[in-house]
């Protein structure tokens, strides 16, 4: 588990001067007053997008009213993805709320905990929304898994990602909506570098026909021929209104659990078991690095906690449920041998597969034309689209 000072002012490690981001971050540089590049990435988005000001919520206006008259004569009008977290489950509340009709979307890749699966039902029949799932098969999904496992690189967790994204694409399609709304907040959440935290369609396979052990039949692959067609054919855009608003998640959750029911899975990210797993124990374990500090940074930029105090919760151990490792190998079937083996095992990065990263690089004013145009998410373009710069 990752140790080091819990006391800012004793660390080695140069840290930036606004956030908690150190040295050891992907990509990291810091300007003659120690503030990083991410801190300033977050300030140029907030300026972009006019992120909690009256222009920002006016865009958004707009953007809802434009909605609306798309959706003249469907069933549904946008498709929100849920999780059972607390973004997406206040995002179904805010799309009710603007005279909207959302059509729930979920991924299921079977690890979902129980409080997540009780939160997205309790919402739902509240809100009176339906529910469009794509459930991979169990065995074909924990075979996908096992192969990142396996393989040694950071993002075991990529294929849930990429098939949640393909899933709303597919259900926005078969209902002929041509909006998409996403829970993500680069206020609340920022924007993680991609240096551990890379995955396209390409990888996916790649890393899949290396280590896995079973076709893939179920699992609905984002191919880059796909993803022109959603994007460029279809033209099904992609919204984040916490983009534009001043959102505050310990409201949201305080709202939700009042009204709702609804219940706190103790932590970010913690509300899928592979989810759990990957930020409570595989990254800080094998990695070195925990993507806490991606939350804690956020809410010292807004003020909510002070960078000592962000950096001593940094330095606990991250929540890992009692019997997680346990149910983690019983599913994958693996010894605990194997696991210790596989734990202990040097680790590989995504650069050292097939990916479309140079595809994109070498597209880039493609998708920045498709970002300003809400096609695709701008932290898409901001992350993908640009040379890597990894600390190897």
């Amino acid at each position: 588990m990752i140790k080091f000072e819990p006391n800012i002012e004793k660390t080695t490690l140069k840290i930036c001067s606004r956030c908690i981001y150190d040295e050891r971050v992907n990509g990291i540089s810091f300007d003659q007053n120690g503030v990083c590049n991410y801190c300033k990435q977050i300030d140029s988005l907030k300026l972009q997008y006019s992120t909690g000001e009256s222009k920002g919520k006016n865009d958004l206006d707009a953007i809802v009213e434009e909605i609306k008259k798309s959706g003249k004569g469907k069933k549904y009008d946008c498709v929100v993805g849920v999780s059972g977290g607390t973004d997406s489950s206040y995002m179904l509340y805010l799309t009710k709320k603007w005279g909207l009709r959302p059509l729930a979307v979920h991924y299921d890749n079977t690890w979902n905990s129980a409080i997540a699966t009780e939160n997205i039902r309790k919402v739902l029949t509240a809100l009176d929304i339906d529910l469009y799932t794509h459930v991979t098969d169990n065995k074909e999904a924990d075979d996908i898994f096992k192969a990142f496992f396996k393989a040694g690189v950071a993002e075991i967790e990529a294929s849930t990602d990429l098939a949640l994204a393909e899933t709303m694409y597919r259900a926005a399609a078969k209902y002929r909506v041509k909006y998409i709304f996403e829970g993500h907040s680069f206020v609340t959440e920022g924007i993680t570098p991609v240096g551990r935290n890379y995955f396209d369609g390409k990888y996916i396979k790649s890393i899949h026909k290396k280590y896995g052990t079973m076709p893939i039949k179920t699992y609905p692959l984002m191919t880059f021929s796909r993803f022109l067609y959603w994007t460029i054919f279809k033209r099904i855009k992609k919204i984040r209104p916490f983009w534009y608003l001043d959102y505050n998640k310990e409201e949201a959750r305080a709202f939700l659990e009042k009204e709702y029911d609804w219940k706190y899975y103790g932590g970010h990210h913690l509300e899928n078991r592979m989810t759990a797993f990957y930020h409570s124990f595989y990254m800080p374990r094998k990695f070195n690095t925990d993507f806490r500090n991606n939350t804690l940074s956020a809410r010292v930029r807004l003020g909510k906690l002070t960078r000592e105090e962000a950096w001593k919760e940094y330095n606990t151990e991250p929540h890992l449920e009692d019997d997680l490792l346990e149910y983690f190998k019983k599913r994958l079937a693996l010894t605990d041998k194997e696991f210790e083996d596989i734990m202990n095992a040097p680790t590989k990065s995504w650069y050292e597969f097939p990916t479309y990263k140079k595809r994109f690089e070498r597209l880039r004013p493609l998708f920045l034309a498709l970002a300003k145009a809400n096609l695709v998410p701008m932290s898409f373009y901001l992350k993908y689209c640009f040379p890597a710069k990894l600390n190897k």
